[in-house]
């Protein structure tokens, strides 16, 4: 049974920084993708970004490209967001989740969830 445990959101001023975490148990860890999405009220899931399996190579949605970075540690089966730059458009809920395929942004990919995260950016 596959289970994803999110931590790490919470409440940052604009500009600030912070780091997600989401550990994975019931699966061989270093086999999988591992994304990140997010969702706002009221408005639709949106890719934030992702590290392959055996490459480790990432990609990032648009909007995030160069303020965030996912990162993962397979010897702890635990994979990170880091958050820097943060803006009030950023507020959301976070959820990491899993895939089979080597890299893809689509959230049809991904087939296990996290229970999310709130991040909420002040301004």
């Amino acid at each position: 049974q596959v289970h994803l445990v999110e931590s790490g959101g919470g409440l940052v001023q604009a500009g600030g920084s912070l780091r997600l975490s989401c550990v994975a148990s019931g699966l061989t860890f270093r086999l999988f993708t591992m994304g990140w999405f997010r969702q706002a009220p009221g408005k639709e899931r949106e890719f934030v970004g992702a590290i392959s399996r055996s490459t480790g190579n990432t990609d990032y949605g648009a909007s995030v490209k160069g303020r965030f970075t996912v990162s993962r540690d397979n010897a702890k089966n635990t994979v990170y967001l880091q958050m820097t730059s943060l803006k009030p458009e950023d507020t959301a809920v976070y959820y990491c989740a899993v895939s089979i395929v080597i890299m893809t942004s689509r959230t049809d990919d991904y087939g296990y969830w996290g229970q999310g995260t709130q991040v909420t950016v002040s301004s």
